[in-house]
């Protein structure tokens, strides 16, 4: 009896061999099965902007349907989570920021390796980015993309009430004149704002924190957009936090706002902002997942990226005019790279607990 089921289970097997589906062998093959899944899931920041020309230009090049998720990022991660404990895949890909990769979606084997799918000649091709090669952010140099590398605007002034010549290093900004003027980001909850909390702990030290954050008695707040009308009423005309691609867009409409990039006591920051990217693991659409991850680190999907978000490409092929001068990285020049794997599981972690409990104990 066991004899013959060996041998009714060894006839069946080549016909349910046959019946998997083929993984695609070339690049139309790929795009030919992504068609068919119809669309892909991609996480990303809350940008209207991204929510309009992301889906627009996938469909355009592809004719599949992008269905973009904008938000928070730690809402993404609470949610994926429980999804995932109940045996859901709902998402393919997702753009984020370093700290979301390193803390969770690396070390938790939430991403599939990136680099093994990547197969376009034209992102393959090292020369093609400033590096020389695909920029890989993680230890495994494969699971995470970076696309962008700005240098930071670390303040944003209204000018009708601050004259940047009075703000030549961080310490002006402790001058009692800007008691209760300065908008901070919240220095405590992961993002841009603890980031620069804890590159200003690491160069100037806790007491320049205390001061800056405590005594200065500045607005802190999660919210960009209380942030953004702060800095244009000038009720808070110095300001750390605003989203750039707004302030940019105000100053194009006359309004007196200024970039405040650097102090001569602190090194300048640069930062890949949300534009690190990461293919989801069992990705519910994969070839689709597939055909996006290629298309966002081509040329044409970089470019609407970029734009999008007012960030500086790390492909060398993309026409920066576009940008800003002051946010283009210039040679020669030394940057302090927040989003630096290595530092921030390491020393960026330390400076946030160390900014943690000097805001506990003011309270």
């Amino acid at each position: 009896m066991k004899w013959a089921c060996a041998c009714i289970l060894a006839m069946l097997w080549p016909l349910a061999a046959s019946a998997q589906p083929e993984a695609p062998r070339s690049w139309d093959d790929l795009v030919a099965a992504a068609k068919i899944e119809g669309k892909v899931v991609v996480l990303g920041p809350a940008s209207a902007e991204l929510r309009r020309t992301l889906p627009e230009a996938f469909r355009a090049r592809f004719g599949i349907t992008m269905e973009y998720l904008g938000g928070r990022t730690s809402d993404q991660i609470v949610k994926i989570r429980a999804e995932r404990q109940a045996g859901i895949y709902s998402a393919d890909a997702v753009l984020s920021g370093i700290d979301s990769f390193s803390g969770v979606f690396y070390p938790e084997k939430l991403l599939a390796p990136l680099r093994p799918v990547l197969m376009l000649p034209e992102v393959v091709d090292g020369s093609k980015w400033k590096k020389g090669k695909l920029w890989f952010s993680d230890p495994e140099d494969q699971y995470v993309l970076r696309l962008a590398n700005n240098v930071s605007n670390l303040f944003h002034v209204n000018t009708s009430q601050v004259k940047l010549e009075e703000l030549r290093s961080a310490q002006d900004l402790l001058n009692p004149k800007w008691k209760g003027r300065i908008a901070l980001e919240d220095p405590i909850s992961r993002g841009s704002g603890s980031n620069h909390a804890a590159h200003f702990y690491l160069q100037l030290g806790g007491d320049f924190i205390k001061k800056l954050y405590i005594d200065q008695k500045p607005m802190i707040s999660r919210d960009k957009r209380a942030l953004m009308d702060g800095l244009m009423h000038g009720t808070y005309p110095i300001t750390l936090g605003a989203d750039d691609q707004d302030v940019v867009k105000m100053r194009a409409d006359g309004m007196p706002l200024a970039l405040l990039q650097g102090f001569s006591d602190l090194d300048r920051e640069v930062s890949g902002g949300s534009g690190l990217l990461g293919l989801l693991a069992n990705a519910p659409h994969p070839n689709a997942a597939k055909v996006f991850v290629n298309w966002i680190a081509s040329k044409q999907g970089s470019e609407v990226y970029t734009r999008a978000r007012g960030a500086v490409p790390t492909r060398n092929d993309i026409d920066e005019s576009y940008l800003p001068p002051e946010v283009i990285p210039r040679e020669g020049v030394r940057y302090f790279d927040n989003q630096d794997w290595n530092y921030t599981v390491t020393q960026k972690e330390e400076a946030r607990r160390a900014v943690s409990k000097i805001m506990q104990e003011a309270h």
